[in-house]
């Protein structure tokens, strides 16, 4: 802690990040002991965090994270997606394909982002707000190789015909960026998926990735 920081702003900080790393709550004692503080102090945090619905406790005592945390969550698709479109418009102008970043929304893939080639004659029609599940096509595999360290060696995925009949995609997904699970992608009419865009595909990621630190 320095002069110029909040030390009851950061134990609430610290709260509300302990509470998310657990599915099944914390007790005020188990808080006490995590944050090294007594008891009393957990319970007037606690209490400041309820009243902005941050946290809620169960019958049993339990604290866990509040339904206002998803309304402050809402607002984080815009900045995420103000921050991929330029490493996106780059990689749908460079391969002529719909290219877009798609997050984790429960257990759905989510496009926030989608940006479609200039250039081209004809291009897949691929909307912001489009959902599908995660275990379906390129943009959702890919998040789910990375969840669960089986993502294939070239850094990618590659499907076909999974959401669209005719259409190819691939992705790759974003590493690093703590609290996000997304992937970037594009998707194309094809058969198959060149060469050459799998490795592009990873470049993309890795920018937004970068952009999002």
């Amino acid at each position: 802690m320095t002069a110029e920081t909040s030390q009851t702003l950061d134990r609430g900080l610290r709260v509300l990040k302990l509470l998310a790393d657990t599915d099944h709550g914390l007790t005020v004692t188990e808080l006490s002991n995590k944050l090294g503080v007594n008891r009393t102090v957990v319970y007037r945090l606690l209490a400041t965090l309820e009243q902005h619905a941050l946290v809620r406790r169960d019958l049993g005592g339990r604290a866990r994270v509040g339904l206002g945390v998803l309304r402050l969550g809402r607002q984080v698709h815009p900045l995420v997606r103000e921050a991929a479109l330029p490493a996106l418009r780059s990689l749908a102008e460079d391969i002529g394909a719909t290219a877009h970043l798609t997050l984790v929304d429960g257990a759905e893939a989510l496009a926030v982002a989608v940006v479609e080639p200039t250039w081209t004659d004809y291009h897949v029609a691929y909307r912001a707000g489009f959902r599908h599940p995660l275990d379906r096509g390129a943009a959702g595999r890919a998040i789910l190789s990375a969840r669960q360290g089986t993502l294939p060696e070239p850094g990618y995925t590659l499907t076909h015909g999974e959401l669209e009949a005719g259409a190819s995609g691939a992705a790759a997904p974003l590493l690093g960026v703590t609290g996000i699970e997304g992937s970037v992608g594009v998707v194309m009419l094809s058969d198959s998926v060149p060469e050459r865009v799998g490795p592009r595909v990873v470049d993309a990621a890795r920018e937004v990735a970068d952009a999002l630190r």
